[in-house]
């Protein structure tokens, strides 16, 4: 399937896989090893609150092209069934935003700009 041709939602889908897996290499890289410490730290990182956090840093930085804000609002704009009951309903549609974007560049094969957006956010998550 082109990544043109895929919804906001199964992008972010895609999206939250990938970043998933960056955090968990991330945190096994800097000799995390138990699930205890594992969970407490990938949160910052994973969260709906963090994702939306994240986005909206390297918005006010103008970060993205006006192509990536394209993507950002069709994963954003999806009318989800369900929200989680830790966050609201605007939180939640930023992260979804935020997921899809990291899933458009997942399909693109775009992995610098992946790396550069992650090595970016990582190095705030280290300050």
């Amino acid at each position: 399937m082109k990544v043109e041709e895929c919804s906001g939602s199964t992008l972010a889908y895609l999206g939250d896989a990938v970043w998933s897996l960056l955090v968990r290499e991330y945190l096994i890289e800097k000799g995390y090893t138990r699930s205890r410490d594992l969970q407490p730290r990938s949160v910052r990182f994973v969260s709906a609150k963090a994702q939306a956090s994240f986005y909206q840093r390297l918005h006010e930085e103008s970060w993205f092209t006006e192509a990536e804000e394209e993507i950002f609002r069709r994963g954003r704009n999806f009318k989800s069934d369900s929200v989680p009951k830790n966050t609201d309903v605007l939180t939640y549609r930023i992260s979804t935003g935020f997921e899809a974007l990291i899933g458009y560049w997942h399909m693109k094969r775009d992995e610098l700009r992946l790396k550069q957006t992650w090595d970016k956010i990582r190095t705030w998550m280290e300050e």
